[in-house]
């Protein structure tokens, strides 16, 4: 039976919560909400400086309005900050997903844990951020596909559940490169294997693409997705790899 997508995105989350996991999953998920912190901190002092600016410019009979302006910028900006924040989430955890996905692999295979070095981090990183940056240039080339689309009268009626699947093969794409990376199977292969498993692929991709729309607990996302695409691995990928050129 087939690993639902679901099922192993839950798995991922009761896994990073084990002991042997948890120091992969701490250091990045502080170092998101430090950042997180301080972007905010910063953001809103610029914010709160050009909108007074701003408010200040408008005629007199439409200052009744000032509150209703709060908070429609607020909320505009809240918006933009965790959702542009969850790509730079996703390039901080980077370095140290491959690791919590080797330690995930390992104890699944009942394994010890690798040792991890601070070294072992710096010389893997310019190879991880390269493989980053090949995954946002092939999802920008399809999200531009799809928004020229998206202008075609009757296609743009499909426009929204093109985007929602385009984002759930991109959140499989994105953790699903973590364990078979380890295994040195590069991303054109990658989306070899997982077009071999549509179901499993999609259905784990939506359901972490909804869990990462949810403001905070996209940090906690990371990892269990991370973990989840690991267990996807070892259940069911490994297989399909083996018999995928």
């Amino acid at each position: 039976m087939q690993l639902s997508g679901l099922a192993a995105l839950r798995r991922g989350f009761g896994l990073i919560r084990q002991p042997g996991l948890r120091r992969f999953v701490l250091l990045p998920l502080a170092i998101n909400v430090a950042v997180l912190a301080l972007s905010l901190y910063l953001l809103f002092g610029w914010f709160a400086t050009w909108l007074d600016g701003w408010l200040a410019a408008l005629p007199a009979w439409l200052m009744w309005l000032e509150s209703v302006f709060w908070l429609v910028f607020s909320l505009l900006l809240l918006l933009l900050v965790f959702f542009g924040f969850s790509l730079l989430a996703n390039l901080i955890a980077a370095p140290f997903n491959g690791l919590l996905a080797e330690a995930v692999e390992a104890q699944l295979r009942g394994q010890p844990a690798p040792q991890s070095s601070v070294q072992q981090l710096l010389l893997e990183l310019p190879g991880v951020l390269l493989d980053e940056g090949r995954k946002l240039g092939y999802f920008a080339a399809y999200a531009l596909l799809i928004w020229l689309l998206s202008w075609i009268p009757l296609l743009n009626l499909l426009a929204p559940f093109a985007w929602f699947a385009f984002a759930a093969w991109i959140m499989a794409l994105q953790y699903a490169d973590y364990p078979m990376g380890n295994h040195q199977i590069r991303f054109p292969r990658q989306r070899r294997i997982l077009r071999r498993c549509p179901a499993s692929s999609l259905g784990f991709g939506a359901s972490t693409a909804l869990v990462t729309m949810i403001p905070l607990l996209n940090f906690l996302v990371i990892p269990a997705a991370v973990a989840g695409a690991t267990v996807l691995w070892y259940e069911q990928l490994e297989k399909l790899a083996e018999t995928t050129p």
